[in-house]
């Protein structure tokens, strides 16, 4: 029986003109994920990995080339539509956290429920505020929070819409060692009780050795797909 994939790309390619050139950032890529699956994609810096999780996430569009995700394909959608299916399907956690200053802890979760009109948002935020150790700092600001914790706040507020893939981007960046190992432990236990797709960029190899498949990318070409037999 064939398994549609989660997120098939094909001969993904982004371009930036300038004045006196065109810069190739990402050069025919192709990949499938199947669903509930854990990928890292790693490479040195400038090799486009962060603008390859960007297009697979719907973030940006492609020069060229499919992005397919949970059957839709995003690169024929306007800005609205992607955002929409973002919104139904996706769960993002990102290396500066990127938590909304103004609201608290318990906000920050609660927003993407909010945006899908769900009703009685407040026990799931709490209770996946919870599930991050972080239920007793649910009405503090992220200033008031240290980058752990904010870390913590973003892995609830990416879980919170329950999403079927969640892209994560150096997610352990800009912590410490101690930090980062309890950050990646929740990251794996809350997918894997969620079954959610997990596809994460990171420079770390532990950290990639961690899911079950590592794409390796350079200059803007995918040079290697390895299983690791986790």
């Amino acid at each position: 029986m064939l398994v549609t994939p989660i997120l098939h790309i094909q001969d993904l390619t982004k371009t930036y003109q300038s004045t006196v050139k065109t810069l190739t950032v990402l050069d025919h890529i192709n990949f499938s994920i199947e669903e509930g699956s854990t990928v890292s994609i790693v490479g040195p810096s400038g090799s486009g990995k962060t603008t390859l999780l960007g297009l697979c996430a719907g973030l940006d569009r492609s020069t060229s080339g499919v992005v397919e995700l949970n059957g839709i394909r995003l690169d024929n959608l306007s800005e609205d539509a992607r955002a929409q299916v973002r919104n139904q399907y996706v769960g993002f956690i990102f290396q500066n956290f990127q938590l909304l200053p103004t609201l608290t802890a318990l906000e920050n979760v609660m927003v993407p429920l909010e945006l899908r009109g769900e009703k009685n948002i407040k026990p799931q935020a709490l209770d996946l505020l919870d599930k991050v150790g972080l239920l007793e700092r649910a009405h503090h600001y992220p200033a008031q929070l240290s980058g752990g914790e904010q870390q913590r706040v973003s892995l609830a507020r990416a879980f919170s819409n329950k999403p079927r893939i969640l892209f994560a981007d150096e997610p352990t960046g800009n912590l410490d060692a101690e930090t980062s190992e309890k950050v990646v432990k929740l990251i794996f236990d809350l997918n894997r009780e969620a079954g959610t797709t997990l596809v994460l960029v990171t420079h770390d190899a532990e950290l990639a050795a961690k899911t079950q498949r590592i794409l390796r990318v350079k200059g803007g070409k995918l040079i290697s797909d390895e299983r690791t037999g986790v």
